[in-house]
């Protein structure tokens, strides 16, 4: 990036800002009496001057053009009332001396700068000459003394006898002497009669609430009511008669009253005129820009804008793109897209410095809202411009958090604005104007980056003004404090850590969701850091435990385990348990977490772990979050316990502190366990990241993780028949309903669930739908009792190693008759000599493909003879032939062939070669039971014929107990083994 630029080597000030001696407030206040009278400053006195000086915004230049269409006798598209709308210091006062100044010049004024597109915007040639005007202001005309007498003028008490003096002299006087003499208000022949009847006439009312204020108790404000009522019904009736009112008062504290007449003025003239709100917000930067500073009159474009030079565009662009890289970190209002265009409008200042304004401090009772700004900027300018200088500041532009709150008169000048200067103290404490402020400080001990930008200083200055300087509940939020101190080279980072900072070390500086405010009283930093610095780790530990437990409340279907050590520690039962790991052995603090799991997972004690898959395991990613927010919890809980004697204020700083930290840790404990490990489906260890967990994305911490699991298909509510069809074990003719129901808490394979009594409903209605039968097995090798295709209440299944459940194939074969389906004749293929015997012999197979009898059989063949006992004898004739038989339409034949020599004839393909038994000695580890199990013995068990004999040998290291000898003993005899234990 090339260097930017100082603004004060772009642009100039006025020589008074330049020589550090700015004049004073009332140089932006326009007295409209005194520009009547010729009194006023030059810039308002002077009409070439004041319009020079005067960027002429687009309310300005509609009103002109409405008003000077109306003297000049046009009456479409114009209003002959107008009420100006706006706070005091809005400007509205100048815009009646800019009409004072046209109505006066008459066509000379056509010459001025500017004034051509007022006559543009009216539709006229020429503003007309000899317009009489007269100035009526609230603020100065007393109505006890009154004016003349003294002058050889007549004596006139009254706004409708000044309004008629100025526009006829004493012989309009003469018309409502005696109105003014008894203070009654005229009505609309004698308002008439006084108007002047052959030249335009502009009257200009200001300030109309202060003498109404000050006249209230003697009844004037209805009689000016009354008055200025029939004024604008009769400046209506004609064509070149003007009335334009403003009626807010500039320096008035406003009472109820005062607030009901203000409403009462406002209703009667937007009912008989044309309301004209005099806001200039988007035009501000333009007429600060030629109030403040010396520009060329050739450097100013067909719209009226001071045109900026390539240096001071450089910087605009350098600013914007800033905030296009930081669009998402500063306020959403603020538009990154039209950025540049932005920065150039309020070049040299940062937009921040107008639109606080703007945005904030206009609502302020006592804010100016033209005037203040002026007045305040021209102050902010001659300081920055003798810092630049003097001071070897190199801001490109003036921002927000450069506002010289160190010096008196500035100070001053705010504290004006915001009606009182009680934040004297808490500004000077910590922000600037003493040596030891911690802005200040905290700036001089701070990393070069930061102390360079002076960003402790800058940030806690446009906290002060965001927050409109602690006068109204208004904060400054981070990304507004992100956007009023951006800078080209600025590391966004260094902000938050400047905030921190200032958090941490400001005795008036209060936050709140991150939003931040100065405020008349002493926070509780200091002593809560005291506290924090004191807290004990055990006590760390045990707060932060509590909230874990908290977080993880008990919850359906789900165990929680919390904080174990050993695997012997998590029960091995088949429901889904929550393993909630200590914090201290987090993702980022332990390294071998995750094989640590792993072991844990497979291991139950010293024994093999049955129900692998039933464990989630809830694993911290750090440690040092919880262990932050809880020492903050237990400080505040401290500092609460002591009793200390707190104002209401600090109650309530207290309190919230209390119930933030509380949060604050509630939702650590959210963020930190985002980590879910678990079984896969490829028997390994796998992690689920929950993202970035609230407390409001559910209502606990286990509802989440189910939640989530079950989007991961990882935990079901219930499961189909057609599943457990679709994963029949295949070892297993039958399987025990018990075994079933444990294969989703065992085996990766299966989902979870939820509740394990569901594969009751399961069974039931694949038992109803078909998919499954439910048996029992009986004495005889048989079924029952024997459950298919018929409805089943889920109570009536039974949970347990006697009751299974078969598919549906098997089923059928136990429920239809057994047919003939299929005849085999032996030998299959033969060869005899002729007159030679063979006997043949058949086999009955069933439609499942068991052994049937076959019933009567009728043999014939194609050759030979064959007896029905199935004894073929072979005829002299050599050839093949087809011996067959047949039982109840089922029909199996055989090949023979008769020949006289003997012939090779292939044998059948003899089976492949199988070793008769497999056998197998070895010891097997408790560990490895149930793997044994699976993978080794469920292979022969569908065979049949599979012989196991066991060896057990237990020496535990302190011996065995009687009562375990006969548990023992129990469970050999259920199991219908012999209980024959020996002992030593």
């Amino acid at each position: 990036m090339a260097k930017l630029k100082p603004w004060y080597k772009v642009v100039t000030p006025r020589e008074d800002l330049r020589e550090g001696k700015p004049l004073d407030a009332s140089e932006f206040a326009v007295h409209l009496d005194k520009v009547r009278l010729g009194s006023a400053p030059q810039d308002y006195r002077d009409p070439e001057r004041f319009f020079d000086r005067t960027y002429l915004t687009k309310t300005l230049c509609n009103l002109g053009g409405e008003v000077v269409r109306r003297l000049s006798g046009e009456t479409t598209e114009t209003s002959a009332v107008f009420n100006m709308l706006t706070q005091f210091g809005g400007g509205k006062t100048h815009a009646l001396a800019l009409l004072y100044h046209l109505a006066n010049g008459g066509s000379k004024s056509g010459m001025w700068r500017d004034v051509s597109k007022i006559l543009a915007k009216g539709n006229i040639v020429s503003i007309p000459d000899n317009c009489a005007t007269a100035v009526f202001v609230g603020t100065e005309f007393d109505s006890i003394t009154g004016r003349g007498g003294v002058d050889g003028t007549p004596v006139r008490k009254s706004p409708w006898g000044e309004i008629a003096f100025q526009l006829g002299g004493a012989d309009a006087f003469a018309v409502v002497a005696e109105h003014d003499k008894q203070f009654i208000e005229p009505k609309g022949d004698v308002i008439q009669a006084f108007l002047p009847k052959d030249r335009p006439c502009l009257i200009l009312m200001d300030e109309i609430i202060n003498y109404v204020s000050t006249y209230r108790g003697r009844g004037y404000h209805n009689k000016l009511y009354n008055f200025m009522q029939s004024l604008s019904e009769t400046a209506r009736g004609l064509k070149n008669v003007v009335l334009v009112v403003s009626i807010p008062a500039s320096e008035l504290s406003y009472t109820d009253k005062d607030e009901a007449d203000q409403q009462r003025f406002k209703n009667m003239l937007d009912r008989l005129g044309k309301a004209v709100l005099m806001s200039a917000e988007a035009e501000t930067s333009e007429i600060i820009r030629r109030r403040l500073f010396e520009w060329d009159p050739r450097a100013v474009g067909r719209n009226g804008k001071v045109l900026l030079t390539t240096d001071a565009i450089a910087v605009c662009s350098e600013y914007a793109e800033w905030t296009a890289d930081h669009r998402q970190q500063i306020p959403q209002w603020f538009s990154t897209d039209h950025a540049r265009e932005t920065f150039e409008s309020t070049y040299p200042f940062h937009p921040a410095v107008l639109s606080v304004f703007e945005r904030k401090w206009q609502g302020m009772p006592r804010f100016q809202q033209t005037r203040g700004i002026l007045r305040l900027l021209a102050l902010w300018v001659s300081d920055a411009y003798q810092k630049g200088f003097k001071g070897a500041q190199k801001d490109p532009i003036i921002g927000l958090g450069s506002a010289p709150l160190d010096d008196p008169t500035f100070r001053a000048a705010v504290f004006e604005q915001l009606g009182e200067a009680k934040l004297e103290g808490a500004l000077t404490t910590d922000i600037c104007g003493k040596k030891e402020s911690h802005a200040i400080r905290l700036d001089a001990e701070a990393v070069d980056t930061i102390k360079k930008a002076r960003l402790h200083k800058k940030v806690a200055t446009v906290i002060f003004f965001e927050s409109n300087g602690g006068q109204t509940r208004n904060e400054a939020s981070v990304p507004e404090i992100r956007l009023d101190v951006a800078e080209p080279e600025l590391d966004i980072g260094n902000v938050e850590t400047a905030l921190e900072s200032l958090t941490d070390a400001c005795y008036y500086l209060t936050t709140e969701r991150n939003q931040y405010r100065f405020s008349l009283k002493e926070n509780l930093n200091k002593r809560f850091a005291d506290r924090r610095a004191g807290v004990k780790d055990e006590d760390i530990e045990t707060r932060i435990q509590e909230e874990i437990q908290k977080v993880f409340p008990a919850t359906e279907g789900i165990e929680r385990i919390f904080f174990p050590d050993k695997s012997g520690q998590i029960p091995d039962r088949p429901v889904i348990s929550f393993v909630i790991i200590s914090p201290d052995q987090s993702i980022q603090d332990t390294p071998g977490i995750e094989q640590a799991i792993e072991t844990m997972t497979r291991e139950y004690g010293k024994s093999a772990r049955t129900y692998k898959s039933a464990l989630m395991w809830i694993v911290a990613e750090s440690a040092a979050p919880l262990r932050e927010e809880a020492r903050k919890l237990i400080a505040w809980k401290d500092i609460d316990d002591e009793g200390l004697n707190l104002d209401d204020a600090q109650t309530r700083q207290l309190d919230k502190n209390i119930k933030n930290a509380r949060s604050a840790l509630k939702e650590s404990v959210w963020r930190t366990y985002k980590n879910v490990m678990l079984l896969g489906k490829d028997n390994k260890i796998h992690t689920i990241d929950l993202g970035l967990p609230t407390s409001s994305s559910a209502e606990s911490m286990c509802k989440f993780i189910l939640l989530t699991l079950r989007q991961t298909n990882d935990v079901e509510k219930d499961v189909s028949p057609r599943f457990l069809v679709r994963n029949w074990p295949p070892a297993f003719i039958e399987w025990s309903t018990r075994a079933m129901r444990d294969a989703f808490f065992a085996s990766p394979q299966f989902p979870r669930l939820l509740n394990a009594e569901v594969v009751k409903d399961t069974i039931a209605r694949g038992v109803s739908e078909g998919h499954l039968a439910y048996v029992g097995k009986s004495p005889d090798g048989g079924y029952f009792p024997f459950l298919y295709k018929k409805p089943i209440d889920t109570l009536d299944v039974e949970i347990s190693e006697d009751m299974f459940i078969i598919t549906s194939e098997e089923a059928e074969k136990h429920i239809k008759p057994p047919e003939l389906a299929r005849i085999i004749v032996t030998p299959l293929q033969t060869q005899l000599k002729p007159g030679t015997k063979q006997t043949f012999t058949v086999r009955g197979l069933d439609q499942f493909g068991r052994d049937i009898e076959a019933g009567t059989i009728e043999w014939t063949a194609t050759g030979g003879e064959i007896a029905q006992d199935g004894v073929f004898k072979a005829a002299e004739d050599e050839g093949n032939f087809v011996v067959s038989a047949k039982a109840e339409k089922i029909s199996g034949a055989a090949d023979i062939c008769i020949t006289k020599e003997s012939q090779s004839v292939p044998p059948p393909q003899p089976p492949p070669d199988k070793t008769k038994s497999l056998i197998w000695s070895g010891e097997v580890t408790p560990q490895k039971w149930m793997n044994f199990y699976t993978k080794v013995l469920t292979k022969f068990v569908k065979a049949g014929s599979l012989n196991l004999n066991v060896s057990i040998e237990a020496t535990p290291k302190d011996g065995v107990a009687d009562h375990q000898v006969e548990e023992t003993k129990v469970a050999l005899r259920e199991l219908g083994l012999n209980d024959n234990v020996h002992t030593d």
